[in-house]
């Protein structure tokens, strides 16, 4: 019975040697795998015990040869800036390479890397810092997926590079800087497995090639944010597995054939920002599975296709900025359940904005601005929960704008709101018929700007503890600024330009939390908007498109009548950017302070009754792209720096101000209105105490009495003063005796 037990330990132990050897690491890739971690600089891997195939993030087979590498998002860093390339190589069997989410540099063109992982099928080096160009071909044929996006890698794609990739399905080379054109090798008979293909974010041009047909089951295609041109290639439409095309941000022109309804598995159909024309095609509707149609800011013509509502799975709809028309009305948007963004904006669309669009219980943002629509708010709109961005103004037939804001009051979830150019000629809602506010708690944009409305500032608007942008412009308002306006704790940027305020420039305005401390600017951080919205800085400019909730903290009260000081405390508005104060009836000099304001950019004070000189401390703006103290009072000098000096002489024209950029010199300090300097010099001699003569007095006659004093009080002093001069005259007489005497004796 003993021997049978001790048989027994000795079989378990045998075997735990025998597994032990099967999944022991081959000593050679230790020492490679050793040898790649002393390249690296931070952090230290703990990879210290014998057996490499128990380190983190290595795997082995039976055999024990490595077959797994995967580092990801471990702050890899290089010592030399260089690739491991030579390590890496000696891992034969490596299937799965994934370092991605790292700051690995150096360059990927080394074939000694490359040519040795013929087994390689996952490679993943994604957001790194690789640079440089691509080999001439992929490492193995076994290759499944490759992704190499958020690198710093250039130049083109070799059309060698897709030889071998019989078994690819992705490939990823996104947020990089590729050049030259898409290469047209990638879709062919031997690559039917590609699925995936994303090359946007980079430099690619040139027309997008036919063959993508022969990647017969491509499902993802993605190459926007490049500089490709030409139109969409007809075969693309014959791809009918594909479920995504992504070309925003290209060339490509050309109408959208319609042939598009073969791909019936398509869900995301994005062409924004292209030159796209003709009209839409008749049959989208076929594509049932659709659930994002971008096509804003291209070219496209004609009105929407009725077969548009059968898109039954929509959730996205964008269309703004082109040249659609229509008679909206006829559309039946309750088909569309899933519906949560509607963009129209900017279009030529008409009609009545249809009741049925209540019944899109899902939506969130409604932005139809810019058209010709016939709008009314109705209570229908309070069915939608989810409403958070709405944008119905510069449309036409919106009126009772206190009837409207007593209904949208009730969307709790509201937080943009643009009703520009609407209730025209109305009075603006305040006093009694809006005693019972106590809506727009989650409110952030308010724009009732261009709509001529009177009154005053409402007071509601106290209320509005969210608020961050206030645009009341364009209006009849009259008064003076109420002073709670500065206790907003959020409030950034305020447009009251073009109406008729009255008063004096509130301090309390100085005070605006988010204009004065940068913490406070901080903890707010960025909103994030349902749909777009787009600023363009001046009529020239490109138009520019943010995803939040984006505007610069400014204060615009121009073309008003206020009047008085520009306060002293306006210096403590230290995040401000811009300031325009133009076309009112401001006096006094313009406030040192303002030179505090280190983030101006833009500063107008124009158009008033400004005195005084323009503080040399101005010359410290050094942000200023734009500046203007046009038709004042001022005078002096303009102070010297080469910010002031830069902008054009109509910004310091109608006032007494010399220097550059003016054409007028300022005058020197000389001629008969300058002071007479030597009159000036003679004057202060006159006036000045005679110091060296004095001096010289005082010495002589300290000198006198000190000799000659003793002489006249002291007798033994005055008779041996005398018996010294006797002995001096004697010994004369005697050495003159002997001179004459010697003299004679050399003439005789």
């Amino acid at each position: 019975m003993a021997n049978a037990f001790l048989f027994f330990l000795l079989l378990i132990f045998s075997s735990n040697i025998i597994f032990e050897n099967i999944h022991a690491c081959n000593q050679s890739e230790r020492s490679s795998l050793l040898f790649l971690s002393l390249t690296l600089s931070s952090p230290q891997l703990n990879w210290t015990s014998a057996d490499c195939c128990n380190w983190e993030g290595i795997t082995c087979n039976r055999d024990g040869w490595v077959t797994h590498l995967q580092l990801p998002s471990k702050g890899l860093k290089l010592k030399g800036g260089i690739f491991p390339s030579s390590s890496l190589a000696n891992l034969t069997h490596l299937t799965h390479l994934n370092l991605s989410h790292n700051s690995l540099s150096g360059s990927l063109d080394q074939t000694e890397f490359f040519l040795s992982l013929n087994y390689l099928e996952i490679l993943d080096l994604s957001y790194n810092l690789l640079f440089g160009g691509l080999p001439s071909s992929l490492p193995s044929s076994h290759i499944r997926m490759v992704d190499l996006s958020s690198n710093r890698l250039h130049g083109a794609v070799p059309s060698s590079f897709f030889q071998q990739a019989w078994n690819l399905t992705s490939f990823n080379v996104s947020n990089n800087t590729f050049s030259g054109p898409i290469p047209s090798s990638i879709c062919r008979p031997s690559s039917s497995s590609l699925r995936h293909l994303d090359f946007s974010f980079n430099n690619f041009n040139g027309s997008i090639s036919s063959g993508l047909v022969k990647c017969s089951k491509l499902q993802v295609f993605r190459a926007g944010h490049n500089y490709l041109s030409g139109s969409l290639p007809e075969d693309m439409f014959n791809s009918t597995t594909l479920e995504e095309i992504s070309l925003p941000l290209n060339s490509l022109y050309g109408a959208v054939s319609d042939r598009i309804s073969n791909l019936t598995h398509l869900t995301t159909l994005d062409l924004s920002y292209n030159q796209l024309s003709g009209v839409l095609p008749l049959h989208l509707g076929k594509l049932s599975k659709l659930k994002y149609i971008l096509l804003d800011f291209n070219h496209l013509e004609g009105s929407l296709p009725l077969s548009l509502m059968n898109c039954t799975n929509l959730v996205e709809l964008r269309m703004g900025s082109n040249n659609l028309g229509g008679d909206i009305s006829m559309l039946n948007f309750s088909k569309l359940s899933q519906l949560s963004k509607l963009g129209l904006r900017k279009n030529n669309f008409s009609g009545i904005l249809p009741r049925s669009i209540y019944s899109c219980k899902f939506l969130k943002a409604i932005q139809v601005n810019y058209n010709n629509l016939e709008v009314q708010i109705q209570p229908e709109i309070l069915s939608l929960k989810s409403l958070s961005y709405l944008a119905l103004g510069w449309n036409k037939g919106l009126t009772n704008v206190t009837g409207t804001m007593k209904i949208l009051m009730g969307c709790k979830r509201l937080v943009f709101l643009s009703l520009a150019s609407s209730f025209l000629g109305e009075e603006m809602p305040n006093g009694v018929e809006m005693a019972d506010f106590n809506g727009f708690q989650n409110l952030r944009l308010l724009d009732l700007s261009s709509c001529n409305l009177s009154g005053i500032i409402p007071s509601w608007l106290s209320k509005l503890k969210m608020l961050q942008v206030l645009d009341l412009s364009g209006n009849r308002i009259t008064g003076s600024i109420p002073s709670w306006l500065g206790t907003l704790p959020r409030l950034q940027t305020l447009i009251l330009d073009f109406n008729q305020l009255s008063g004096e420039f509130p301090k309390e305005l100085c005070t605006l939390p988010m204009l004065v401390s940068g913490q406070a600017a901080a903890q707010v951080g960025r909103f994030y908007l349902e749909l777009p919205i787009y600023f363009q800085p001046s009529a020239d400019a490109t138009t520019k498109q943010y995803n939040y909730l984006f505007f610069v903290p400014v204060i615009y009260l121009s073309h008003n009548c206020l009047s008085g000081n520009i306060p002293i405390e306006i210096g403590q508005l230290q995040l401000l950017q811009e300031l325009d104060l133009s076309a009112n009836n401001f006096s006094g000099n313009i406030p040192d302070q303002i030179s505090n304001l280190k983030y101006m950019e833009r500063l107008d004070l124009s158009m008033n009754h400004l005195s005084g000189k323009i503080p040399t401390s101005f010359t410290g703006l050094n942000f200023l792209s734009s500046f203007n103290v046009s038709y004042n009072n001022l005078g002096g000098p303009i102070p010297s720096s080469t910010q002031l000096q830069s902008f054009n002489a109509s910004a310091f024209e109608g006032n007494q101000l010399c220097g550059a950029p003016l054409p007028n010199k300022c005058q020197t300090t000389e001629g008969a209105d300058a002071p007479d300097m030597s009159t000036q010099d003679v004057d202060t001699k006159e006036h000045q105490i005679p110091w060296f003569y004095v001096f010289v007095a005082l010495g002589f006659i300290i000198g006198f009495w000190g000799v000659c004093g003793p002489l006249v009080l002291m007798r033994k002093w005055r008779y041996a003063y005398y018996h010294f001069l006797d002995n001096v005259q004697d010994r004369f007489h005697v050495m003159i005796a002997k001179c004459m005497a010697s003299m004679r004796r050399k003439f005789v």
